[in-house]
């Protein structure tokens, strides 16, 4: 049990240190992107990605985090976006408050944003919406993430983010969690997660 816990351990913490600079790399690019067209802009960005940094420096050496901190976190990397995206990128919120203090597993929210921007928003001429919704449903902890765009096998498949968010919930909670991603209508995309609810 021991040597498993271990093992355990030393997995998430591969998947962590993938995370954090897979996310780094990819702000640092919307970043330089605005330096020579925009450089005010591109000052705000350095500003909104220290936030982001910040946030998750104190969550990278935590398994699981309140979804409110994520949830920050996720907002601040949003509007980093948007300096990028401008009218391109809109964003709604259906949020249970009552979700917030739930546990999830730290930057597993922003991956799941991260990859909708990057596969859904980042490749339509006219952008789209992100929509984010925590909710309880029965006994799990429901969050969504919800963009405009279309589901390729090689996203569904062989996405880092994707197989990185399933393999840490099944560390951290075993079967009685779930993930999916899946085509809802014509043109949107859904990254549903399931997580057992935490009564405090």
């Amino acid at each position: 049990m021991k040597l498993e816990a271990l093992v355990k351990e030393l997995e998430l913490k591969t998947i962590k240190s993938h995370i954090n600079p897979h996310f780094i790399f990819n702000a640092l690019n919307s970043i330089r992107a605005l330096i020579d067209e925009n450089p005010v802009r591109a000052r705000d960005a350095i500003t909104e990605l220290s936030n982001i940094l910040r946030s998750s420096m104190q969550a990278e050496k935590l398994e699981i985090v309140p979804f409110e901190k994520e949830l920050n976190i996720v907002k601040d990397y949003l509007a980093l976006e948007y300096i990028r995206f401008e009218d391109r990128l809109r964003v709604e919120y259906e949020i249970d408050e009552d979700t917030l203090d739930q546990p999830v597993p730290p930057m597993m929210l922003q991956t799941l944003v991260e990859n909708a921007i990057k596969h859904g928003i980042g490749k339509q001429v006219s952008g789209g919406v992100i929509k984010i919704v925590s909710d309880f449903k029965g006994d799990y902890h429901e969050l969504l993430v919800e963009n405009s765009g279309h589901l390729s096998l090689l996203v569904n498949e062989d996405g880092f983010g994707l197989s990185s968010t399933r393999n840490r919930l099944q560390l951290l909670f075993g079967d009685k969690s779930n993930f999916e991603i899946k085509q809802v209508n014509g043109n949107v995309v859904q990254a549903r997660v399931l997580i057992p609810v935490t009564i405090n």
